[in-house]
């Protein structure tokens, strides 16, 4: 199985005591069914980089361990996409290494040319041609379900109840509730 996961919100927590809504008002420009994400200036860049050491930004355990026992699984090929722009590309590589990320995924994706996460994303996912795709930005991931119709997409959210509401994308809590039974 081909499965494809994005980084932040799914493997790594966003820092603590700052709101998801405060997050998304940082990077899109809006979220009003027209999908536009800021690339910040030099100052917001300063502060982003500061929230991204990390000490603000652990590991979420759970998911980890189902990510190990799909890795331990060799007919398995796992791709980390992230769209996380070029001035974050350092704190990135210190995660890589910190978490073995480069051991884990056969393939890993970052957006270091500056392009619309979406477009990012979509170019990517039409390459690999995944069979799985695993995101926590629902607006992004409705975007590409369109242009991946073959491709079943898990909008990973830890509020959310598992339902299925797209043709192609399912809403799940954690990794656990989309992988238990592929690793029971």
């Amino acid at each position: 199985m081909k499965i494809g996961f994005d980084l932040d919100k799914i493997f790594i927590n966003t820092p603590p005591f700052i709101p998801s809504a405060v997050i998304n008002k940082f990077y899109k420009a809006r979220d009003n069914g027209v999908l536009l994400y800021r690339i910040p200036h030099v100052p917001e860049q300063l502060l982003r980089k500061a929230l991204h050491t990390p000490i603000l930004r652990q590991p979420i355990k759970d998911n980890f361990a189902i990510l190990q026992r799909l890795a331990n699984d060799k007919e398995n090929k796992l791709y980390l996409i992230s769209s996380r722009f070029k001035f974050l590309e350092p704190e990135t590589q210190r995660l890589i290494k910190k978490y073995k990320f480069d051991e884990i995924f056969d393939k890993l994706y970052f957006n270091y040319n500056n392009d619309q996460p979406h477009e990012f994303k979509n170019n990517v996912l039409q390459k690999l041609n995944l069979d799985i795709f695993i995101d926590d930005d629902l607006s992004l991931v409705r975007y590409v379900a369109k242009h991946n119709p073959d491709t079943t997409f898990y909008w990973l959210d830890e509020h959310a109840k598992a339902v299925k509401f797209d043709n192609n994308i399912t809403a799940a809590k954690n990794l656990e509730e989309i992988f238990k039974k592929i690793i029971s």
